[in-house]
């Protein structure tokens, strides 16, 4: 099991999941933020901080397209080469160690919210 952030964050991106996450798995991007799936330690403390309800837990997708796709797209925003960048962000060990990347995966760079 793993937290994924949906497409209720694109454009809020309000960072409050990012203050209650105890292990700094929670990245921010542009448009919106990533939780790694290998750093995670699935506690759900982000879940209900959430204002717009954006985070979901990756099983409660199947079924759903559009939740599905946001579930490939977490794991892509890690295992890809984002733009500016020379290779996969990966599993660093804590967002405050890259701080705000400022960027997003092309899915959500083109995603219209």
């Amino acid at each position: 099991m793993s937290f994924v952030i949906g497409a209720d964050c694109v454009d809020v991106n309000d960072r409050a999941c990012t203050d209650v996450c105890p292990v700094d798995c929670i990245y921010v991007g542009d448009r919106k933020s990533y939780i790694n799936a290998a750093e995670c330690i699935d506690c759900g403390a982000c879940e209900p901080e959430c204002p717009v309800e954006a985070i979901f837990v990756d099983r409660t997708a199947r079924g759903d397209d559009e939740k599905m796709a946001f579930v490939e797209d977490s794991r892509a925003f890690f295992s890809e080469i984002l733009p500016g960048r020379s290779e996969p962000l990966g599993n660093p060990g804590g967002a405050r160690k890259v701080g705000d990347l400022g960027v997003d995966t092309e899915f959500v760079a083109q995603y219209e919210a």
